[in-house]
């Protein structure tokens, strides 16, 4: 089974010639997971070169979803050139990737990013039209077990889940914050409800009871990207604000979610909690969710074993960081509970420094202006 699966993805990337939008730190993993049988792909930093590179090899552009050159789209089409739009996969490391950590899988689309509501792309299209034989579905139910059991998340941050304080009754709700400008928000926020502030109100609306949590997204609590909601806000909107908190003990311990497009949700129906969408994730619309902003294309109703073997078998390419081989999702839960792979190198530990500064003149300045 594994070496066929290695001839599958070796034959998947004979057809791509260049990589572009990809940083110098992923290289290393993208060629890893794009080798074949022509070599390791190209990469080139410009729209213009990597058309002309891809029509020099006959081959496809591989971008980095969030960091498309502009006019890339517009050029490969004009070219005939196949355009593969490339982002992390669902389960991805043990560390934060805006830390200079490079992720051990990655999900491609040839239509449009699986957090692009605006077009079914592949991630829907299979979710929508797969089939899901027996075998399948039981390595789907082991699967999502497994990451229950071991407490597996996409980023996996360490750190201990301390007790809650007591909800007295009340259902235990969680809001995770997302990064105002990823572009999951950005495509996926289609209702009125748009970044953490509005979320946290429409979730107290909803559930005016419920005992609040409000857990901000980690990379805005290492200070590499914006987002959150003030601290005087927050703490008006929720009954507790947790940073650290380890998201798999988190989840164990709320009754449900309120969610823009986070992949917190998804985290959370493998968990059996209840999940509201404000937004339009790729696991939203399938018969699994509450969902505020309806998807109505998405008319097939999924179990939680079919949405797992698409999202997390059939759709991700998993790399061994070990042998930078292709490997399966179940490898990959080994390689996790080993800290060897995921050590932190002189880079990630300047990213971190650097994430801590900009964190804290950030938080000086939003005190002066508040003052």
């Amino acid at each position: 089974d594994l070496l066929a699966e290695w001839r599958r993805r070796e034959t998947e990337n004979r057809s791509i010639a260049v990589c572009v939008g990809m940083s110098f730190w992923k290289r290393r993993r993208i060629a890893a997971a794009f080798a074949s049988s022509r070599g390791e792909p190209a990469f080139r930093r410009t729209a213009a070169a990597a058309v002309a590179e891809a029509v020099r090899q006959g081959g496809a552009i591989a971008v980095w979803a969030s960091r498309c050159p502009p006019g890339l789209p517009a050029r490969a089409e004009a070219a005939g050139v196949p355009l593969l739009r490339v982002e992390d996969g669902f389960i991805r490391s043990a560390g934060l990737g805006a830390g200079f950590l490079p992720g051990a899988s990655i999900v491609v689309d040839r239509r449009a990013p699986y957090y692009d509501p605006s077009l079914d792309g592949d991630l829907e299209r299979l979710l929508a039209t797969a089939d899901f034989p027996p075998a399948l579905l039981a390595r789907a139910e082991a699967l999502a077990a497994a990451l229950r059991a071991r407490g597996v998340t996409k980023y996996n941050l360490g750190g201990a889940m301390a007790a809650l304080p007591p909800a007295n009754g009340r259902r235990r709700i969680l809001v995770p914050g997302q990064v105002a400008d990823d572009l999951s928000v950005l495509r996926g926020a289609t209702g009125a409800v748009r970044g953490d502030a509005a979320l946290l109100r429409a979730a107290r609306e909803a559930e005016p009871d419920a005992f609040l949590i409000y857990k901000p997204h980690p990379d805005v609590v290492a200070g590499h990207r914006r987002g959150g909601v003030p601290s005087a806000e927050a703490a008006r909107l929720a009954d507790l604000i947790l940073a650290e908190a380890p998201m798999a003990g988190l989840l164990e311990a709320v009754d449900g979610v309120h969610t823009l497009t986070s992949l917190t949700g998804f985290e959370a129906l493998l968990r059996g909690r209840a999940v509201t969408c404000w937004g339009q994730p790729f696991y939203a619309g399938w018969g699994l969710t509450e969902d505020r902003v309806p998807i109505p294309r998405r008319r097939r109703r999924l179990s939680l074993a079919e949405l797992v073997a698409g999202a997390l078998i059939l759709h991700p390419r998993y790399i061994d960081p070990v042998t930078e081989l292709p490997c399966t999702p179940e490898v990959l839960l080994d390689r996790l509970a080993d800290p060897a792979p995921w050590r932190a190198g002189p880079v990630m530990h300047l990213r971190r420094l650097q994430g801590r500064l900009a964190g804290a003149l950030r938080g000086m300045l939003a005190r002066g202006a508040a003052a």
